[in-house]
């Protein structure tokens, strides 16, 4: 047997996974799970992240007290933010969560100032108002002290895993979301980080996924009592690790990475750096194997998970499941949302939120949770056919189905609406694809796997895929029809 230890930390909460290598299978082992709360001081929405490494090792000491000693570990997890450390190697502060408003306008004002063409030709990632550059470019402008006593930048998990290793990498997919990196030149990019006055010098080299990035360093071996365990710079954008996870059997493919967000996309060979993928707001995130991940950001799950904090402040205590069967009795093609819209993306009353945006759009707003909870699932389905559509015309390919893979997958109703929207069928599983991915990335890079192909292969034998097949064509093709035109997608 060939193990492996997978951290995969999501926006929510995070988990360490152990894998194994067993009768040419995957068999994982959910060692430790922990939850990732954002905590929200004074006017900063902020991680806490030496309770996420104190988390790790946790995990470590969960292997250990198991009668296990991990052959590798690697970490994966959200994109775009990141710490800074000072010259000793401390920690300045805990890092911004992507949802603060720290950088609000600066996107707009940096595409004025340098035009989004000039952005996205250096760059190839979608404009999204909490990518690094504009919470980098808000924190120089406003003089940061924190930036201004800086000695390295680290992105989440670069930042963990220096933690363990004492060594200072970026890895290649997550310095991609940076909208700092230049995959032509594939380096930082100079002009870039020259504009928004930040210095070079704060970036340390890329690392491509698979490579080494060091070894756990003395001081945590003796504290935890382990031994000098190999550390990978894995595919550590969770969704590059999900991706590498796809069952998929052809090499073109479309996936649909879903959970508290929704990426959908397909896995290209180089950049689609066209003015066409720009205005339809595209990007080009790194892969595993010099690969790129065209795909395109949608909100996801998120404007669901608030709905139900929202409840629970009012004393609604709704399960999950509980608010899909309430969905699922309520009537069909009711309203719908654009999940996109810029009010939906802060923390706060998201019921209230679709309301408004029904009534705005001249539609009878819901009003039940069951009513609200269908139409946040029914337009993510549509929405998720709209991009699927893009996505084919922008990679010049045409797809026989849609691979969901994630936590989403668990809402059996949202897979069903996803096929019946798109025509074609959704190829659900697994569920956990960025730690399996995280994993198989450790494994190929060790000689264990051949190729991401012979990995692909393996996970498809090891975890379930269930079929969901379209129907009641009809229904939703005019349904999408009236979703088009209550967006304005259609324009």
């Amino acid at each position: 047997m060939s193990n492996a230890l997978a951290f995969d930390l999501g926006a929510s909460s995070g988990r360490a996974i152990l894998g194994r290598l067993q009768d040419g299978k995957i068999v994982t082992e959910e060692l430790h799970r922990f939850p990732n709360d954002p905590v929200q001081v004074g006017e900063r929405l902020q991680w806490d992240l030496l309770r996420l490494y104190h988390e790790i090792k946790q995990g470590l000491l969960k292997a250990k007290h198991a009668g296990v000693e991990p052959a590798s570990i690697g970490i994966d997890s959200w994109a775009v933010d990141y710490g800074l450390l000072a010259r000793d190697g401390s920690l300045l502060g805990n890092p911004n969560h992507y949802r603060d408003r720290a950088s609000e306008g600066m996107m707009e004002k940096l595409g004025e100032e340098l035009g989004e063409a000039e952005i996205f030709a250096r760059t190839g990632i979608q404009f999204l108002p909490f990518n690094t550059i504009y919470q980098l470019a808000a924190q120089s402008r406003a003089g940061s002290p924190l930036l201004e006593s800086a000695s390295h930048l680290l992105m989440i998990p670069d930042l963990l895993r220096y933690f363990l290793t004492g060594e200072r990498y970026h890895e290649f997919s997550n310095a991609t979301t940076t909208q700092l990196y230049n995959p032509v030149s594939a380096q930082w990019d100079g002009a870039l980080l020259g504009h928004i006055g930040v210095s070079e010098t704060l970036f340390s080299p890329v690392l491509k996924p698979g490579a080494i990035a060091g070894v756990v360093q003395p001081s945590v071996r003796e504290e935890l009592g382990i031994g000098p365990i190999p550390v990978y710079a894995i595919a550590e954008h969770d969704t590059a690790s999900a991706v590498v996870a796809v069952p998929a059997l052809e090499r073109s493919f479309a996936y649909l990475s879903c959970g508290t967000w929704s990426l959908l996309g397909t896995e290209i060979d180089r950049p689609v750096m066209t003015d066409e993928a720009r205005k339809l707001n595209f990007t080009n995130e790194g892969g595993f194997g010099d690969t790129y991940r065209l795909l395109k950001n949608i909100m996801g799950l998120w404007i669901l998970q608030e709905s139900r904090r929202a409840w629970e402040r009012e004393g609604k205590q709704f399960t999950f499941p509980e608010l899909v069967q309430l969905a699922g009795e309520a009537p069909a093609f009711a309203a719908f949302v654009d999940p996109d819209d810029p009010s939906f993306m802060a923390p706060g009353d998201m019921p209230a939120r679709i309301r408004q945006y029904c009534e705005r759009t001249g539609q009878e707003a819901p009003q039940s949770p069951g009513a609200i909870v269908r139409c946040i699932l029914e337009s993510l389905a549509m929405k998720y056919r709209y991009v699927l559509e893009l996505t084919e015309r922008l990679s010049c390919q045409r797809f026989g189905g849609l691979h969901m893979v994630g936590g989403g997958i668990h809402n059996t109703l949202l897979c069903q609406w996803t096929a019946d929207a798109i025509g074609k069928p959704v190829w659900a599983g697994p569920s956990e694809g960025s730690a399996i991915g995280n994993l198989a990335v450790q494994w190929i890079a060790r000689g264990d796997f051949k190729d991401i192909w012979e990995a692909r292969s393996v996970i498809r034998e090891s975890f379930p895929v269930t079929t969901y097949e379209p129907g009641a064509s009809q229904a939703w093709e005019a349904a999408y029809e009236q979703f088009s035109h209550v967006t304005g997608l259609d324009r």
